[in-house]
């Protein structure tokens, strides 16, 4: 399944989390080292432009965040990001350069690269959004299978066990995402794809594709 793996979904260079990705076949394969690679970044963040706060939290000096906002480590708000009023980032969470969570948006557990942006009443959890992917107002990645059996990443007849019982969506760089989308446990997008408004997304959808359908994926012309 190459078109799934990490170096045909994102562009390394834009996000401070590059080392980890190394590792990796598939994206979703970091999602349990989250926590620890942040825990040590952190540490090694030059502190004249880093600040921390209390035991696990970093937060560049000219990033925005809004006093209204929460913010629970371990946590790393890289450079010029944005964090909106009732933002809610609940920990584990990368936001990268330039980036924007919006009024009432949930993060937990995710890397959001550089020039992501989630900016209305979006929860993103157990996650993995590429450079500037974009998820339209409500829309929301579901982590959690009804039966809570383990996530598989499915691909036509093709499947794959991620071993993981959360386990959300992977957004290749320049994602768009219509608001009120709801993106299935294990859901794929390839890079530069478009989803249409109030879609349920499963699955893989492939790069340079919209998506209006689970039975009608154009290609963009």
């Amino acid at each position: 399944m190459q078109n799934l793996t990490v170096h045909h979904l994102y562009t390394l260079e834009e996000t401070i989390a590059s080392e980890l990705f190394l590792q990796a076949e598939y994206p979703w394969e970091i999602l349990p080292s989250i926590k620890n690679f942040i825990l040590k970044l952190g540490e090694t963040l030059p502190t004249d432009r880093y600040e921390k706060k209390g035991e696990d939290v970093w937060i560049a000096k000219n990033a925005k965040v809004a006093p209204t906002a929460y913010i629970n480590g371990p946590c790393i708000i890289d450079e010029e990001a944005e964090i909106r009023h009732c933002a809610f980032i609940r920990g584990n969470a990368i936001v990268g350069k330039g980036a924007v969570v919006g009024n009432s948006t949930e993060l937990k557990n995710v890397i959001l690269f550089n020039r992501v942006q989630v900016p209305h009443y979006n929860y993103v959890g157990d996650s993995i959004l590429g450079y500037k992917a974009h998820m339209g107002a409500g829309s929301i990645t579901s982590n959690v299978k009804s039966d809570k059996t383990l996530v598989v990443i499915k691909n036509g007849e093709e499947k794959i066990e991620t071993g993981l019982k959360k386990c959300g969506a992977m957004l290749g760089d320049c994602v768009e995402v219509g608001c009120g989308s709801v993106l299935n446990p294990g859901t794929v997008i390839g890079k530069n794809s478009n989803v249409y408004p109030l879609s349920s997304v499963r699955g893989f959808v492939p790069e340079n594709s919209i998506y209006k359908s689970r039975t009608e994926v154009a290609e963009k012309m």
